[in-house]
């Protein structure tokens, strides 16, 4: 009696559209590797042009997921092209989420081009997690080869992505700097030695452009009422919308009309959540592009826009955004910008510090949690005290400790160089805790001490002592429980590092 073949399903990505023969190719081994082994490939999944950083976006990875957990799978094995396919998680703890799922329910993922068979033996467990912490690596360090890229093209006068906005266009140019065709929006460029620039527009758009800012900057209208004026007479704004006030202080605030070439207002890095930067971590080059309007009345309209509510005081700014919170039941930056009588959610910003300290002043909380950012800045606040006190502490114990006003490292009897960094606690979907530390590497200290938050991130929990010698990574990952090999650096208390001061010292005047 022949046996039945094992029925399987196979899960191919591939990270971009470019990748136009990826697909295919995984196929290819996947099948090759099923008809070894009597393999049978029942159902596809498949996931096109879609990052591995998060399973937000990918329905093939979701679909499979979603039909395992529903208990009803027509297959008893995945086949996938190998770990990085899976998924390169930034956190590798949840490419083995998804896969604990599959192999709850009776389902094994084969990895068919790796070089171990996923077995579950200690070897196969350790070359899997190696392997995927060098997926997630491997997107940490593309990011910021790319941005640091894109970058330097900003500031050679190029543009990096965006639409062209109103009154500009994109002008796709190649390596000699040659006019080679004007860019539709959603189009992109096809060749890598291309670039794109910005230029104005058509000549009617140009002028419109010129008039919002007479309008605003020469006559005194506000927002609204030149959103009121262009609309009366049937002029659209961008893609043939109808101006609003939003669009016009979009028009007077962006320093793209005045040729200025600016980047990394806003970072989006690894499918994060978007950060605003401060002006000092913008990049630019400035008269990269043909001007629309003059320094002048660029300079005269942000005048204007950072005057009209400095006399405003903060209750105030406060009432006007717990008011718009009651009659809208939410509160958002566009909302703030498009309402008639508020001032600027930059305003709100500039005042607060953020927009989600200013929601929390006014008692609103937003569909997304902004308690990261909050933790972040206490975290800051307090790290000054921790060094204060290690260094006080050290010198009772006898150490000559010498900071570096730039690194913060300390330098302890003029031998031993030690970092100090913070450990921030997360809490898991599943209420397990962990801690992602960053470590000083550039800095090459000696030692490093890790300062592992509590729960509440309101009080240090513990400290690792880690010896440059034996954790030599720029990144580590800490869990509640860690296996000796890291928790042997981990004390209740820095007393046995204070007291290494004092033995340097003996050591050094023995």
């Amino acid at each position: 009696m022949n046996e039945q073949p094992v029925r399987a399903a196979q899960y191919v990505r591939m990270s971009t559209e470019h990748q136009q023969y990826s697909a295919e190719n995984q196929a290819d081994v996947l099948r090759e590797y099923a008809q070894k082994r009597g393999i049978e490939i029942v159902r596809t999944f498949c996931d096109s042009g879609k990052s591995g950083l998060r399973i937000e976006g990918r329905d093939g990875l979701r679909d499979l997921i979603e039909m395992v957990l529903q208990g009803n799978p027509d297959f008893t094995v995945v086949l996938v092209y190998d770990v990085s396919r899976w998924g390169r998680f930034q956190d590798a703890d949840e490419s083995a989420y998804y896969e604990y799922i599959c192999k709850r329910a009776g389902i094994i993922v084969h990895y068919c081009a790796e070089q171990f068979e996923n077995d579950g033996s200690p070897i196969a467990t350790i070359v899997k997690s190696v392997k995927r912490s060098m997926a997630g690596e491997y997107s940490r360090e593309l990011s910021a080869k790319v941005f640091k890229g894109q970058c330097k093209l900003v500031e050679l006068g190029f543009r990096q992505g965006g639409a062209a906005g109103y009154g500009l266009r994109r002008l796709l140019i190649d390596q000699a700097g040659k006019p080679k065709a004007e860019l539709q929006p959603g189009e992109q460029k096809s060749l890598q030695t291309d670039r794109v620039v910005l230029v104005p527009g058509p000549p009617e758009e140009g002028a419109v452009v010129r008039r919002i800012y007479r309008l605003f900057v020469h006559e005194g209208r506000s927002e609204s009422e030149i959103a009121a004026e262009l609309t009366r007479h049937g002029l659209q704004g961008e893609g043939g919308r109808e101006w609003t006030r939003g669009m016009i202080r979009q028009v007077l605030t962006n320093e793209k009309y005045v040729g200025n070439n600016v980047y990394n207002r806003i970072s989006f890095k690894l499918k994060k959540k978007r950060v605003r930067n401060p002006p000092e971590m913008w990049v630019r080059r400035d008269a990269a592009f043909g001007a629309i309007v003059d320094d002048e009345d660029f300079s005269a309209a942000q005048m204007i826009i950072l005057q009209r509510h400095l006399h405003i005081s903060d209750a105030d700014l406060l009432d006007r955004l717990r008011e718009l919170a009651k009659r809208n039941g939410k509160l958002s930056g566009l909302m703030i910008d498009e309402t008639e009588g508020m001032p600027s959610s930059s305003t709100y910003r500039q005042r607060f510090g953020s927009l989600a300290r200013a929601y929390q002043l006014v008692n609103y909380l937003p569909d997304r949690d902004f308690a990261f950012i909050e933790i972040n800045r206490r975290l800051r606040s307090i790290y000054p005290g921790i060094i204060k006190d290690t260094i006080r502490s050290l010198e009772e114990h006898g150490g000559v400790v010498i900071q570096d006003a730039k690194t913060d490292l300390l330098l302890i009897n003029g031998m031993l160089a030690v970092s100090i960094v913070i450990a921030r606690c997360h809490t898991t979907a599943t209420d397990s805790l962990r801690w992602k530390v960053k470590l000083d590497a550039g800095l090459s200290p000696d030692i490093t001490i890790v300062v592992r938050m509590g729960s509440s991130n309101q009080v240090p929990l513990d400290y690792y002592v880690l010896p440059t010698i034996d954790i030599n990574e720029a990144r580590i990952r800490i869990r509640e429980d860690n296996g000796i090999f890291l928790d042997s650096y981990r004390y209740d208390n820095l007393e046995y590092f204070f007291g290494m001061a004092q033995t340097i010292r003996v050591g050094v005047a023995a």
